[in-house]
């Protein structure tokens, strides 16, 4: 006797298709579109879906956590500074003291726990899919996002003719690390100027990067490693706290925002 429900092929490939064209069709328009699924990216994510706001993360890759999965070097332990193990806690995940104020964990549990907190929070996911563009409104305030599936990048550019789509939000937040691509885009048509990360100190790093997360442009906010980038801060290398830290300090910076605009 079979051990399980008799389907179809069709069956199957109708409930793919059906289930991604109504998320993606629901999260055209969004309260919050996060750039970069990393740490910040989600920590961000989560923090803003738990007070019940409509969150889509946009990431490039085919998985979630950029190196929060493998820490430095390949070795997938990562380290965070007090008081960021207070997340961890939260989290569930196992930690220990390696030195005083300095705490290890499992890379792969650490980052895997973010992104389910993120996911039972209720932030969506559009994978494999590239920041082509912004979208600006009057004063150049931004209101949304160009986006078109990653592996388009990699056409040979006389064989490509695949138009990108847009997604509209209230709020953007800038987390794609040191690429800093949203604000990269600003920079290209003169509306920001970006400085360039500077070289590893991270007991200056972490706090400046926290800092420094906040409103880089009208509608934009910059968090994790690309705030670095936007005002040549430096960078932090395989430690994690800060970037737990500017995301969550990123979710608050949203809400402010959004609640500005609510009142207006």
């Amino acid at each position: 006797m079979p051990l399980f429900h008799p389907v179809t092929e069709s069956d199957v490939t109708r409930a793919i298709v059906g289930g991604f064209l109504r998320q993606f069709e629901q999260y055209v328009e969004s309260d919050v579109i996060i750039v970069g699924g990393g740490p910040s990216g989600l920590m961000a994510g989560k923090e803003l879906a738990k007070k019940g706001l409509k969150v889509l993360i946009v990431e490039r890759n085919n998985y979630l956590g950029g190196g929060f999965w493998i820490g430095g070097y390949l070795m997938n332990k990562v380290t965070l500074r007090a008081p960021s193990q207070e997340i961890l806690q939260e989290l569930g995940v196992p930690h220990e003291e390696a030195v005083a104020g300095l705490y290890t964990a499992d890379g792969p549990h650490a980052c895997s726990k973010l992104i389910a907190a993120a996911c039972d929070a209720g932030v969506k996911f559009a994978n494999m899919t590239i920041f082509d563009d912004i979208v600006l409104r009057e004063g150049n305030r931004i209101g949304g996002v160009v986006i078109n599936w990653t592996p388009i990048a990699a056409l040979p550019r006389e064989i490509t003719c695949v138009d990108p789509v847009a997604l509209e939000s209230r709020v953007i937040i800038d987390a794609t690390g040191h690429d800093a691509c949203v604000c990269k885009k600003l920079e290209e048509r003169g509306l920001i100027r970006t400085v360039g990360y500077g070289a590893m100190w991270v007991e200056r790093s972490e706090d400046l990067v926290v800092e420094h997360t906040g409103e880089v442009h009208p509608g934009l906010i910059v968090t994790g490693m690309a705030v670095s980038t936007v005002y040549g801060l430096p960078r932090m290398g395989p430690t994690f706290g800060g970037m737990l830290l500017s995301g969550k300090r990123a979710s608050e910076v949203a809400l402010s925002m959004l609640e500005q605009v609510a009142a207006s």
